[in-house]
């Protein structure tokens, strides 16, 4: 695992196996394919930016420059009905103040709007727009498109039985929009 930022190597991950730096064990890993246990994290990890990073590139070509990973996270946390501030911390992870700041950017972009509560005057609404929508809907369709696309690289059978695989050892309630909060350590 060569990670490097600034031409300096950051994965410093020891093998425990051999007691020396993973980066001076890579003769072993071309005997040894069984693979190192702090990879298979970081495999999953990388395998998801691709494809987010992927996802990002795309839709700003399709007319969505500004939308960045948290903001996704965010729009699937308010839904199709809306939600409160508090609500969306919460699907979140995060504080409500952490939320609305994601909630005002989202705002400005014209992604998502304030509106009243029907059920509770006192309460505010966060409601995606048109354009929030369409983001969700042309998201959707590009994840379809870089699925196909690793089914190809991959082949069809190898990805269904990755992904059958995934779904044996992830609980169902792993399916959680927190990861922004979890990697920050709310």
């Amino acid at each position: 695992m060569d990670n490097v930022v600034d031409e300096k190597k950051v994965n410093q991950v020891v093998d425990s196996r051999k007691g020396v730096p993973a980066e001076e064990s890579e003769r072993s890993r071309e005997a040894d394919r069984g693979g190192r246990g702090f990879e298979l994290p970081l495999l999953l990890f990388a395998g998801f930016r691709t494809l987010i990073d992927q996802l990002h590139a795309e839709l700003a070509r399709q007319g969505h420059p500004d939308l960045r990973p948290a903001h996704g996270f965010a729009m699937q946390a308010i839904g199709a009905r809306g939600a409160s501030a508090s609500e969306v911390g919460r699907r979140l992870g995060v504080s409500k103040q952490a939320a609305g700041k994601t909630i005002d950017r989202l705002i400005t972009l014209g992604y998502a709007e304030r509106a009243d509560d029907p059920s509770d005057a006192r309460r505010k609404l966060i409601r995606l727009t048109p354009h929030g929508i369409d983001a969700l809907r042309r998201s959707a369709a590009v994840f379809d498109e870089l699925h196909a696309e690793w089914a190809v690289q991959l082949g069809a059978g190898r990805l269904r039985t990755m992904e059958d695989d995934l779904r044996t050892v992830v609980p169902p309630e792993a399916f959680r929009l927190d990861a922004a909060g979890w990697l920050g350590g709310s």
